[in-house]
């Protein structure tokens, strides 16, 4: 009995050996066949019993190009997308300074037109004023004149300029013509000296409308 239960014994084992044998050889035809280990020269003949094809290193390093490839490509087309981009933004940048050099431009057009606007109105202000103030002196010297003896008066004319007899002897028509009475231009003019109010009068004929002096 006990030496059957040895040979039992022993036959048991001398399985679980080959099942173990077995296994290993199964586990490292697998962990070959996905390339994990390298053992395809020792279980090539095992490979071609049952038709497999095994992963090799060389598949997995022919592969590392492409990749390589791809990455590059991938590096190419950012960059042109970058480069892109910065050339659109640097058009950008010079577009907006040309339009804001217009802008200014324009702006300092805009503000010496109206400074020149500003000096024409200052002068024609001025010379508004201006008449006006030689106006009312006109006036006030007819006012004065009128109430003088003629030749009194015509002592006056005589040593002015010829323009500022010329706008008295209007003025004082202007004056008698508002108020309804008589001139007393005529009398001046009548007790001048004759060369100088041939003068006066010619000068009153060839511009009868002067109002500057010559």
């Amino acid at each position: 009995m006990a030496r059957r239960r040895r040979h039992n014994n022993i036959g048991k084992t001398i399985i679980l050996l080959f099942l173990i044998i077995i296994l290993l050889l199964a586990g490292l035809i697998w962990f070959d066949y996905l390339g994990v280990i390298q053992a395809k020269q020792v279980f090539a003949p095992v490979y071609r019993l049952f038709g497999l094809q095994t992963q090799t290193s060389t598949s997995v390093t022919s592969s590392a190009p492409l990749e390589a490839d791809l990455d590059n490509a991938r590096f190419q087309k950012r960059l042109e997308s970058l480069n892109l981009r910065k050339e659109e933004l640097d058009q950008r940048e010079l577009e907006l300074a040309q339009a804001e050099a217009l802008n200014q431009q324009t702006a300092q057009e805009l503000e010496d037109r109206r400074l020149a606007q500003e000096e024409r109105e200052t002068a024609f202000n001025n010379t508004v004023t201006q008449y006006d103030g030689r106006q009312l002196n006109i006036v006030t010297n007819v006012r004065n004149l009128n109430s003088m003896p003629p030749q009194n008066a015509v002592d006056i004319l005589v040593a002015m300029d010829d323009q500022d007899v010329i706008d008295i002897l209007r003025m004082a028509d202007q004056i008698a013509q508002e108020e309804g009475a008589t001139s007393l231009a005529s009398t001046w003019i009548m007790f001048m000296p004759a060369e100088r109010a041939a003068q006066i009068q010619r000068k009153m004929l060839s511009k009868p409308m002067a109002s500057a002096e010559e």
